[in-house]
């Protein structure tokens, strides 16, 4: 062969630039990029280093902003209204207040009145809604955004007609008749039936010569239209798990409610009604054995029967006819009953007496018992009218809610569980564990069950000797056995209507219990609904809210056997004295039915004859707002007569006792047992007890106790707990100044008072729980104000801050232990989160007027009687521990020379020091300090401070309970440092000068000494150390909004080297890590997150004397002349620069880089963490309202640039969504050779490079290589799983979509070529990521995941049962792999990886599927449209560039795969537009380098041109055509596009199921129509060289129609395929296209040995070309070295010089024709014949390989070919079974001639019959493997069977 055409050839294989391989090599031995990452100088600061950050405020200062005030001007500096001071109004339930009224109270009282008048107070950072922690992005929140989608157009999603534009459907009309009605040869025909078809529209401007700068500009603004705005609405939202920065605003306190029931009193009737009737209900717990309720009472009688009372009652007050109730229930249980008691009038006899008539008669013989009736009812009306102030026990029963809720509620679960309403998420966090105790537990939930109407008619009488509650008690526990003994007692006939069901939320007409009108109250003349008090079974932790003060009496029993006298008929009467005089009885005593609403006095029940009564009454006061030393309850005894005697008084008073009520200031409570005495008391016995026996007084029973009462108070003023009276009794002394005082029997004088203050504090944490709890706002309240107002005693200012801070510490662990089951997912207790947002204030100011109440500082000599701080706290700032303070011990491994040294880095010059400031006074920047409003007397301290103080100073034993709840103290003193800015209207100040110095150094103490437990607990309590991590960031985030921000970085920084410090010894640096970038994700969800990062200020570059690694590196860039710009480099790079001026943004990008290095902790849960939050921020930015604009958005963008170099070079470890198919396989590299050698991020020079050095021609896996997957080397490291990768990939999408193109096209102008080659596959990667799924995916995906929780059961039950052992279970789940890849399994998965499902729900409806598809395709739809911009920027860069070439042929590869993929109709259209456009400008890279390109270009125009979706036609054969007018204008004609063209056609036709000729057809109609019309090239030849190529393709889709036919008879069809082939006997490109063609066909229906023998044929055709460019003695000579595998295959060598020159343009310049394709032909045909088990076949193919690959010193391969022949070998001795292989080969042959004359008799024999009968093809198939290996002289169309003669091809 010439040596031209050596040359040539050689040219075609290789072109290498020696400049850029030099180049390549010296980078490759730099190394990978994660190899230095840690240690790199190119970064200035190695990324474990935290860089120190600018002083934000100076820079603010000193860089004006250059821009004009408008969004992009809002980024620079916070807002002016960011914190705003709110006075929300305290709900109030009812229509009055309740507080009492302005009078004369004590300072306890006054205290209470306040706290529940006052408003909340609330400070508010006016956009902390936008702020992820606040507005985080959800699921629901996204499906909002999701709302009015474009629906995009895919292939796949529609089949048939539902596909076609308007246009498609006139298709069949424009058709001419079948293709099959013309000859294969009447080219005539072909062209009039193609001209009769009608053509599509066509593009306007196609046909004009129009600049390319204008293309693009057009290109591009039509890129712009119809584009998604938000890139990450379409994306699956953020993990909800990872959200630590979540929070939400605190509820305001509410008053307590558990779970409410309506009971309704309907009616009451028995069978006679000679008398009233009164009745009262109440709820009793069996299981607790306590009253649950207070008492409701009802009237049910009619007026007449009312009317026998007239003589004792006034006019009933509205709020006493109530027959109605509201019942709560904090703790259901199935042992609550509700108990009716019935009462009536005394009268003369027994209970028993009294209930017999009731008992014995009955309604039907009311007229046989009238004059029996006539004197009962005359008896009762002479009661009433003498006795009508009394009452006696009558009856009573019970209703077990239990069964009433359980019998009617299932009932209603089961039917209208759909209907009901589900409580909102305020309502269930509202609720404390009381309403969540029994939420498992359906019969014990009052909550929700239909409304029942019980009619009550059993009732069973009182007796006498059992009334107590104890009694009762028992009688309830014996109603639930089966055998009550209750059941065997004659009952009180008698119907009692009960309506039973679930309270409203909101009811109208109710009455509080204090009788307050409950919003909504309409109508103030309706008959209310009341409120029952409750009395919880279990202490209720809950807030007092309101004002509330209500007594509760309960006399017991009353002995009075040895009392002499007439004392049988006993009445006790209760009343409330405010002094000695009758007159003075208060009227605080609530009425119980149709009675006065409020009564001076009243009578306990008369049990007939019984001196020793035991008693059930509930008395209910309202105690007076202020109770004084001579308030007491006063008890006097009646004996009532109850037959009228003459001279007999009604009521003879026998007794008298009293309790006062207050003693040494406390409210008496609880039990008592009282003396009775006979004689009135004396003057002045209110102020003593009963118990103190006064002289000349006589006492029944000498003196003993015989009267048993109880006294319970439910207040909100009174906390009934000692400690917690005298704590509040000491501060309210101080307050008042009333010295001496009382206390006990102590009297306390000024030097006293403060030993027991202090004491006093100390105590607090002895209090009860449930009052402390309930009165935890007044306790903390108080606290404050001795913090903030110290007291003065004696002249001298006592600091009680170190007791107080000790106080509210302990306080706060009570409070969150006692509610410990509500708290939050951080531990937080939700009752002090609300105390510190809504009621916390500073004492003395009124947040109502800005100018508030400003605290002038105090400061005292020592911290006993001073407000300042400690002297040795003056010491120095950087040391703000004190080691010479007592009580300052040392932290359990702490390092206090590390925390002094990280403070003392700002301790001598701090940002906000006056110390040569140039804000100092007289300097250059002072201000004008204001003078305090006032400066009064009273000393006053600042709260933020003095917490800081205390808590640095604090002792061990107090800073570990801080520690525990560091939280509420951080949270405390924010609010505190709010409040001073916000009342002392300092936000104007320079924040530099807010906050003293010595608070700053305080700060820093105690951020340091935090940041310190954090990292030394981290392994002892993760989960102390969890909130304490998450507790400090929340704090120095909410200091950004207040504070010296450069500052608050520079602890920020302090903490960040604490734990880097910690990394290097920890014995689990994962735990650290993960804490670490949990503290990044809080700091970062500030607000004001942009803005923090100073977007808007230009980045300076490193002012070092030495340029970086990095950049001398980049000043060799491709693509620009002059040196890279430092500025542009420095924005894409975590450089020194833009890690000091966007501080947050490059910790943030630096924990990711970090976290994505190869050889990290815990690497999966560190890149799901990592890559979350910036995917989470992300998400906020684009549903934030401040950056829509398109300038702001590419501002932010600029924080996040460097996420670009991060996940290129995290490339090789991400996920490989393109592997596995052998079309879509994932590039190795995108460039040329040099470029390919870059992306090889291993250790080692590319052997690619060495060899291209060293001059040989070919280097081993050059191009594409043998092995198309990763290599080993470059998947070294902790791979990303697919959602890691998914979302990483998003991120980066996000960041391209919105930066500045300028920008962007400077970077990639500086970027060396192997860089930009991972910045191209990262591309491609992209496009593999989001590739559509298309419908039917989704739903084989929701069918998989419900067949799979359908078995879930069993595989469970098999677990429990021991049938199944763990390890067979793991490795079942490691073979059960998702349908999207071999790495994913999907039962541990959350949520399949490639699309992550919007519900946790199995089975979604075909809406949710729908919505799915649609969010999922306009996913792909946008991100392959961000791609595509990229690559346009790619391509304007490199116009000019010498090495352009190699990345414009990637570039075109990307692209290509982009046209190659499931995409849009939208994109389509775009993509073929920018696809035109560069083969437009740059027609080499098709036409004079790699036809592969070329190739596959054709192919992907060919199949879009078939399409089904007109618009996507129309473009496909707008880019046909300028191909083929571009190839022609290149050189007068356009072969190689013919062949290529024609090539993709037979592929397609061959492979494709679902091609459509008609569509084709049509395609091809218009690209004729564009043929005519092209005026420019008219004189020339082209149109009649595209008509003729039309034809062609016209007449292949003719045989295409036939085959289609032939679909179901795969003989014929091979038959057809075969002729096809063999027409092409002069084309090889197009041979060999139909021999693989019918290889993938037989391989499909099974047939591997007649695969084979096409892909010998193959090999043969391809050997023969070979053979005529070089002679190479490792290649195969032709096809001759086949022949002892196939004789067949010298028809090959029809292919010879005279019918091919290789230098022919067009012809064999696929990629198959080069070694490699060789190799990879070969191959095919080993595994197809190893697969048809004609092992004897491989042995014979492998020689042709072996010396290639010997050659190429392949040691891999070559191990694998040998071990694949040794197992043929193997397999050929176990066949055959001791047959020689010789004597085997004899029979084949013998065996071979029988049948190929059996053959040649039966084709003739049969060609003429029907060809309905198929036996004979079947019995030709069984003996193919025996014609195989058997030579004959068949045609490869049959695999060595004859081809039939001319005479048969009828039948064929």
């Amino acid at each position: 062969m010439a040596a031209s055409e050596r040359r040539a050839f050689a040219h075609k294989i290789n072109r290498t630039v020696a400049a850029e391989v030099r180049k390549q090599v010296s980078r490759e031995r730099s190394g990978s990029p994660h190899s230095s990452r840690r240690s790199s100088s190119s970064l200035g600061v190695p990324l474990t280093e935290v860089i120190e950050p600018l002083d934000f405020e100076d820079v603010l200062l000193s860089r004006p902003p250059e821009v004009e005030p408008g969004p992009l001007r809002d980024l620079i500096e916070f807002p002016e209204d960011d914190l705003e001071l709110l006075k929300q109004p305290r709900e109030c339930r009812t229509t009055e207040s309740g507080v009492p009224e302005d009078g004369k109270l004590d300072a306890q009282v006054r205290a209470a009145v306040e706290m529940y008048s006052e408003d909340w107070v609330i400070v508010r950072r006016r956009y902390q809604h936008l702020s992820t922690a606040y507005s985080p992005v959800t699921t629901e929140t996204l499906r909002e955004r999701q709302k009015g989608l474009t629906c995009q157009v895919f292939e796949q999603d529609t089949s048939g007609d539902e596909r076609m534009g308007p246009e498609d459907t006139d298709d069949s009309q424009h058709c001419s008749g079948s293709p099959e009605d013309t000859p294969r040869s009447s080219g005539a025909s072909g062209i009039f039936s193609l001209r009769n078809l009608a053509s599509d529209s066509l593009l306007p401007a196609l046909l004009e010569r129009a600049a390319p700068e204008d293309v693009d500009r057009r290109n591009e603004a039509l890129r712009r239209q119809q584009r998604a705005p938000a890139l990450l609405t379409l994306y699956p939202a953020p993990d909800e798990d990872e959200a630590v920065e979540r929070c939400s605003l605190p509820e305001p306190p509410r008053e307590h409610f558990g779970q409410r029931i309506l009971v309704k009193c309907l009616s009451l009737k028995f069978e006679i009604e000679i008398e009233p009737i009164f009745g009262s209900l109440a709820l009793y717990d069996v299981r607790e054995k306590k009253k649950i309720s207070e008492n409701f009472y009802f009237d049910l009688n009619s007026d007449s029967v009312k009317g026998l009372l007239r003589a004792h009652g006034a006019h009933p007050a509205i709020s006493t006819l109530a027959r109605s109730a509201v019942f709560s229930v904090t703790y259901p249980s199935p042992d609550i009953f509700l108990v009716v008691k019935l009462e009536k009038v005394l009268q003369q006899g027994d209970i028993s007496e009294c209930c017999e008539p009731y008992m014995v008669m009955k309604e039907a013989d009311t007229v046989k018992n009238k004059e029996k009736l006539e004197r009962l009812r005359l008896a009762a009306e002479q009661f009433c009218t003498r006795l009508g102030r009394y009452r006696m026990p009558f009856a009573w029963t019970a209703v077990h809610l239990a069964n009433i809720v359980s019998s009617v509620g299932s009932q209603d679960r089961d039917s209208d569980s759909e209907g009901e309403r589900r409580p909102t998420w305020a309502e269930r966090r509202r609720r404390g564990p009381q309403d969540r105790g029994c939420s498992g537990d359906d019969a014990c939930s009052f909550s929700s069950f239909r409304p029942a109407t019980l009619t009550v008619t059993n009732f069973f009488k009182q007796e006498a000797e059992r009334l107590s509650d104890e009694d009762l008690f028992k009688f309830l526990a014996d109603m639930r056995r089966p055998s009550s003994l209750l059941r065997r007692l004659r009952p009180v006939t008698a119907q009692l209507k009960i309506d039973i069901s679930p309270a409203p939320e909101k009811l109208h007409f109710c009455l509080s219990p204090e009788l307050l009108h409950v919003k909504p109250y309409p109508d103030p003349r309706g008959r209310p609904t009341k409120e029952v008090l409750e009395f919880p079974a279990r202490e209720v932790y809950a807030p007092h809210t309101s004002y509330r003060n209500l007594l509760f009496v309960y006399p017991h029993s009353l002995n009075f056997s040895s009392r002499q006298g007439s004392v049988r008929n006993l009445a006790v009467r209760i009343q409330y004295m405010a002094g000695e005089d009758q007159s003075q009885a208060l009227p605080v005593i609530f009425g119980k039915s149709s009675c006065s609403e409020f009564a001076r006095e009243a009578f306990t029940p008369v049990v007939y004859h019984n001196k020793s009564p035991e008693f059930y009454e509930e008395f209910k006061l309202r105690l007076p707002a202020c109770v004084t030393e001579n308030h007491h309850l006063f008890f006097t005894f009646y004996h009532v007569s109850c037959q009228p005697r003459p001279g007999t008084a009604l009521e003879t008073p026998v007794g008298f006792t009293w309790i006062p009520l207050l003693q040494h200031g406390r409210l008496r409570t609880g039990p008592f047992c009282l003396p009775v005495s006979v004689d009135q008391p004396p003057p002045s016995y209110s102020v003593l007890t009963p118990d103190v026996a006064l002289p000349g007084m006589r006492w029944v029973d000498g003196h003993k106790g015989v009267f048993s009462v109880e006294l319970t108070a439910v207040s909100s003023v009174h906390p009934q707990d000692p400690y917690l009276d005298k704590f509040f009794t000491l501060v309210h002394v101080l307050e008042e100044g009333t010295f001496p005082f009382r206390l006990k029997e102590t009297v306390l004088s000024e030097a006293t008072v403060e030993q027991e203050l202090r004491a006093s504090l100390a105590a607090l944490r002895l209090a009860s729980p449930e009052p402390l709890v309930a009165f935890s706002h007044h306790v903390l309240d108080k606290l404050v104000r001795l913090v903030v107002r110290p007291p003065i005693i004696g002249g001298q200012i006592v600091n009680l801050g170190r007791g107080a801070f000790e106080a509210m510490a302990h306080v706060a662990s009570l409070v969150h232990r006692s509610l410990e089951t509500v708290q939050d997912s951080r531990g937080h207790c939700p009752l002090l989160a609300a105390y510190v947002y809504h009621a916390f204030r500073l004492p003395g100011g009124d947040p109502g007027l800005p100018g508030g109440v400003p605290p002038p500082t105090v400061q005292a000599a020592t911290l006993a009687r001073g407000s300042g701080r400690p002297t040795s706290l003056y010491l120095t700032r950087s040391r703000s521990i004190s080691s010479s303070n007592p009580d300052l011990a040392v932290v359990p491994g702490s390092v206090d020379d590390e925390v002094s040294r990280i403070l003392a880095t700002k301790g001598v010059d701090r940002s906000h020091s006056w110390v040569n400031s140039a804000y100092a006074p007289g300097g250059s920047k002072a201000v004008l300090r204001r003078p305090l409003p006032y400066c009064g007397a009273e000393p006053r301290q600042l709260l933020h401070e003095e917490l800081a103080l205390q808590w640095v100073v604090s002792g061990s034993a107090v800073r570990e309970v801080a520690l525990q709840h560091a939280w509420f103290f951080f949270r405390l003193m924010i609010k505190s440092m709010q409040l001073h800015l916000l009342l002392g209207q300092r936000l104007d100040t320079p924040r530099k000068l807010r906050f003293p110095g010595r608070f700053l150094d305080d700060i820093a103490a105690l951020v340091a000494s935090v940041g310190l437990e954090v990292v030394t607990r981290v392994h002892k309590d993760m989960e102390l150390a969890e909130r304490l991590n998450a507790s400090l960031a929340f704090f120095l985030s909410d200091l950004l909004s207040i504070a010296d921000r450069g500052y608050i970085f520079s602890l920020v920084r302090a903490h960040y080297k604490q734990v880097t410090t910690r990394l290097q010894s920890a014995p689990n640096p994962a735990a650290l890590l993960t804490l670490r970038m949990d503290f990044t994700r809080i700091l970062c969800s500030h607000e004001h997150y942009v803005t923090l990062n100073l977007p808007c200020c230009p980045l300076s570059p490193p002012a070092s004397p030495s340029p970086s690694v990095s950049s001398t590196a980049s000043q060799s860039s491709t693509f620009s002349s002059q040196a890279p710009d430092p500025k542009v480099t420095s924005m894409f790079e975590l450089s020194g620069p833009f890690r000091q001026q966007h501080f947050l943004s490059g910790l943030l990008l630096t924990e990711l880089a970090l976290a994505l290095e190869p050889d990290a902790e815990g690497a999966s849960l560190l890149h799901k963490k990592a890559i979350g939050v910036v995917h989470s921020l992300l998400c906020s930015h684009d549903v934030d309202s401040r950056y829509t604009e398109p300038t702001v958005k590419a501002k932010v963008a600029e924080l996040y640039l460097p996420l670009l170099s991060l996940a290129r070079d995290t490339l090789p470890r991400l996920h490989g969504f393109a592997e596995g198919s052998g079309q879509r396989s994932r590039l190795a590299s995108m460039l040329d050779s040099d470029t390919e050698g870059e992306a090889d991020v291993g250790g080692t020079i590319n052997p690619c490079v060495a060899m291209a050095i060293a001059g040989g021609p070919l280097a081993p896996g050059s191009r594409t290589s043998i092995s198309q997957g990763p290599s080993t080397a470059a998947r070294s490291g902790c791979p990303l799983s697919a959602e890691s990768s998914r979302t990483l990939l998003v991120c980066v999408l996000w960041v391209l979509k919105n930066a500045d193109a300028a920008l962007l096209q400077r970077w990639t102008a500086d970027l060396a070529l192997p860089q930009l080659g991972r910045l191209l596959d990262l591309l491609y990667l992209c496009l593999a990521a989001f590739e559509y799924k298309g419908k039917k995916a989704f739903e084989r995906i929701n069918s998989l995941t419900f067949k799979k929780s359908l078995d879930m059961k069993a595989r469970l039950e098999e677990a429990i049962l021991g049938t199944i052992g763990a390890r067979q279970e793991m490795v079942r789940r490691s073979r059960e792999r998702s349908p999207f890849g071999n790495q994913e399994n999907v039962r541990w998965r959350k949520s399949v990886t490639h699309w992550r499902q919007t519900s946790d729900r199995v089975d979604k409806t075909k809406d949710e599927m729908e919505h799915e598809a649609l969010v999922d395709g306009n996913l792909a739809t946008e991100a392959s449209l961000v791609v595509l911009d990229m690559l346009e920027i790619i391509v304007q860069t490199v116009m000019l560039s010498e090495a352009r070439e190699s990345v414009l042929s990637a570039v075109l590869k990307v692209v290509l795969y982009s046209l190659g993929s499931a995409q849009s109709a939208l994109f389509l259209q775009h993509g073929l537009a920018t696809q035109r456009a560069l083969v437009s400008k740059f027609p080499e890279l098709l036409f004079e380098e790699d036809t592969e390109l070329c190739a596959d270009l054709c192919l992907r125009l060919l199949r879009h041109c078939g399409s089904r979706v007109s618009a996507i036609r129309t473009h496909a054969s707008a880019s046909l055509y300028l191909l083929m007018r571009q190839n022609f204008e290149i050189g007068h004609n356009f072969a190689r596009v013919k062949m290529l063209v024609t090539m993709s056609l037979s592929s397609l036709v061959g492979t494709t199921q679902s091609f459509s000729e008609e569509h084709l057809r049509r395609s091809l109609k218009t690209i004729l129509t564009y043929a005519e019309e092209d005026i420019g090239l008219r004189e020339s030849t082209f149109a009649e060289q595209v008509q003729d190529l039309m034809f062609n393709l016209h007449m292949i889709l003719t045989d295409t129609v036939k085959m289609k036919e032939h679909q179901e008879d795969p003989e014929m069809l091979m038959d057809l395929m075969y002729r096809i082939a063999r027409g092409y006997q002069g084309s090889p490109d197009l041979r060999l296209t139909w021999l693989q063609n019918m290889a993938g066909k037989h391989a499909e229906l099974g047939n591997h040995a007649e695969a084979a023998q096409c892909m010998v044929h193959a090999a043969a055709l391809v050997a023969e070309y070979l053979a005529l460019l070089e002679d190479s003695r490792h290649l195969p000579v032709g096809c001759v070295s086949f022949q002892n595998v196939s004789s067949n295959v010298l028809e090959e060598s029809a292919i010879s010089d005279d019918i091919l020159s290789p230098d022919e343009e067009g012809f064999c310049s696929g990629k198959n024709f080069t070694e490699l394709g060789l190799v990879g032909l070969l191959e095919q045909a080993a595994a197809y014949f190893t697969m048809g088990g004609l092992y004897e076949a491989v042995n014979e193919v492998y020689k042709n390989l072996i010396p290639i690959l010997e050659a190429h010193r392949d040691y891999k391969k070559l191990a694998a070919v040998h071990g694949k022949l040794q197992e043929a070998f193997t397999k050929i001795m176990h066949q055959s079974s001791g047959w020689e292989p010789s004597a085997y080969s004899g029979h084949i042959s013998e065996w071979a001639s029988m049948v190929h004359d059996l053959v040649t008799w039966m084709n003739k024999s049969l060609c003429t019959r029907s060809r309905q009968s198929q036996s004979w093809q079947r019995s030709r198939t069984d003996w193919r493997h025996v014609l195989a290996l058997g030579g004959g002289t068949g045609h490869v169309g049959y695999s060595g069977l004859p081809q039939p003669g001319p005479e048969s091809t009828p039948c064929l």
